[in-house]
């Protein structure tokens, strides 16, 4: 079986996570803690980076910094994992729908001018697939409104709007580093900010709200939301290659356009003035109902290639049942995840593609 994704763990990984384990800080203090966050801050182009215990925790962890709760709404992307949802149905809050672009699958600016109001606390853009969201445009209205932008950065690590990183355009950035991403620390996550004052909430939060001069005293409720050494360690060794990662997954994407655009599919999109990244290869497949892609999948499956659907849109699942948006709507319907991880090889590719015409000749 072609796996959909797979991390890259290489010797520098082994070395450091068993360099964590010898030095017996393996919980959520340790040198590699502080390393990891001042190289991934680094990176972003941020101040701070407060690591999580994963990235839907680090997006909590921004409701929370924030003071959302009860009362106030987030507008989030239809189109989107559910995460970005759940974490404000968590915080007490009411998540509210914006539709997609076509162009870039990610949320539609004019769409969340239509859906602010009294109530709304933030908004939370997401770089859908890789592909930044309307960044500029955000942060108009954003401005305008006194709104703050969370950006859900949890599968665009890299990626650059206008110049600029994902992670550090918005007043937060959340990232992930869950297995499949294009880094990994098996599971964590990152709050990217430049901040101070939020940075040092974050801190607090994090651990519990324990006061950072006077042990065991705690000021408020907090969380444990801490990464530990080890993962850490795993983290620092992932950002020595960082970008020879983003060129191999770059350079994948590639590949795939070159067996499959001839065949009239359509793959991640690339505006002009963004950069993105291809942390999943993406096919729309014009045409076709779910049921049509969901067959095509079982096809693969049976040729030995794993693959998945696009998300489903937020709005259609049971506990958020409302009104769909069009465009999110079309997109999770029709879109299909192909593998996509450093290691594939271009005969894999080639094979992958040419199942996946097949399949989709059957099932039309």
């Amino acid at each position: 079986m072609i796996n959909i994704s797979q991390p890259t763990i290489g010797e520098e990984e082994l070395r450091l996570v068993s360099e964590a384990v010898s030095s017996g800080w393996v919980s959520s203090q340790g040198k590699f803690t502080q390393e990891f966050e001042e190289l991934f801050a680094a990176y972003c182009g941020t101040k701070y980076c407060i690591l999580t215990a994963n990235g839907t925790v680090s997006l909590h962890l921004a409701m929370a910094v924030l003071n959302i709760g009860p009362g106030d709404e987030v507008i989030v992307p239809d189109l989107t994992f559910v995460a970005t949802a759940n974490i404000v149905k968590v915080a007490g809050a009411t998540p509210v729908f914006a539709d997609v672009r076509k162009n870039d699958w990610c949320i539609d600016s004019d769409d969340v001018r239509r859906k602010i109001t009294p109530r709304t606390k933030a908004i939370i853009p997401v770089h859908l697939y890789g592909h930044p969201a309307d960044m500029t445009a955000l942060k108009v209205i954003a401005d305008e409104f006194k709104i703050p932008l969370i950006e859900d950065a949890a599968e665009a690590h890299g990626a650059l709007h206008f110049g600029q990183k994902v992670g550090g355009i918005g007043l937060m950035g959340s990232f992930s580093f869950f297995g499949n991403k294009i880094i990994t620390t098996g599971e964590g996550g990152g709050l990217t900010t430049n901040s101070e004052e939020i940075a040092s909430r974050a801190r607090l939060l994090r651990d519990h709200g324990m006061s950072t001069t006077k042990r065991y005293w705690y000021t408020q409720i907090g969380f444990n939301y801490r990464m530990t050494n080890m993962q850490a360690a795993l983290g620092v060794a992932q950002m020595k290659r960082i970008d020879s990662l983003i060129a191999q997954r770059d350079e994948i994407l590639s590949i795939y356009r070159h067996y499959l655009e001839p065949a009239g599919f359509t793959l991640n999109p690339s505006l002009e003035n963004n950069r993105p990244v291809n942390w999943i290869t993406c096919v729309l497949i014009d045409g076709i109902e779910k049921t049509q892609r969901d067959n095509i999948q079982l096809i693969l499956k049976e040729r030995g290639i794993d693959s998945r659907p696009f998300f489903y849109c937020l709005s259609e699942l049971p506990m958020y049942q409302t009104d769909s948006q069009p465009v999110s709507s079309h997109l999770s319907k029709i879109g299909i995840n192909l593998p996509t991880f450093p290691g594939l090889t271009e005969a894999q590719i080639k094979f992958i593609s040419e199942e996946f015409i097949i399949a989709v000749e059957k099932c039309r």
